[in-house]
């Protein structure tokens, strides 16, 4: 059983977190759904990427920061860690934990990544899913990513959903692909697994 942090993307903490936290949870999980928008969400993604840019990343980042150090804290400095995960720009605010996080148990980005900084070191074990074409995560992108998280010691593992929409997973949105998603939780379930084991 691990301990998952799982972020929501810039539509917010709509009901498709609930539900992914509610299914990694009947795997025998702790999940923690932190809300980085104070209850707001939205219905149209230009909506909520404009609320973020308000926000700011900095603060993102600090909202996310302050939602894991309780967790952190109850666990101790020789507890088992976290796993972080994230849907899209959440993923972004996992990764950027993750990394910073020198006992991160793992990390699991659904439809997102963020920038590596040239100096990161981790042995954090990695699984990214994403479509294929994404309109957020470009193949330059995705193939920068990859090297230069493996260059900093992650173990990465990355599958990708030709012709699904970004954010796929989510059953509410036009995006939302039944088998791309169904392949997806039964590999995340394996990757938490795999970690737990």
């Amino acid at each position: 059983m691990a301990q998952i942090v799982l972020f929501h993307s810039a539509y917010g903490l709509r009901p498709a977190v609930h539900a992914a936290a509610d299914r990694l949870r009947a795997a025998g999980h702790r999940v923690h759904t932190p809300d980085l928008y104070d209850g707001r969400t939205f219905d149209d993604v230009e909506e909520g990427m404009a609320y973020k840019e308000e926000l700011t990343n900095d603060e993102l980042l600090r909202r996310g920061v302050t939602a894991v150090a309780p967790l952190l804290a109850a666990d101790g400095p020789d507890g088992p860690g976290l796993v972080y995960a994230g849907f899209s720009l959440g993923g972004a605010v996992a990764q950027n934990l993750a990394l910073a996080d020198d006992r991160a148990l793992g990390l699991l980005l659904l439809h997102g990544t963020s920038d590596i900084r040239d100096d990161a070191s981790t042995a954090v074990p990695v699984q990214l899913h994403v479509a294929e074409p994404d309109p957020f995560e470009s193949e330059d992108w995705l193939n920068a990513w990859y090297l230069r998280m493996t260059k900093a010691g992650a173990d990465v593992e990355v599958h990708r959903y030709h012709g699904a929409g970004h954010l796929y997973t989510d059953p509410d949105l036009p995006d939302h692909d039944a088998e791309a998603a169904g392949r997806t939780w039964a590999a995340a379930l394996a990757f938490l697994a795999d970690l737990d084991g």
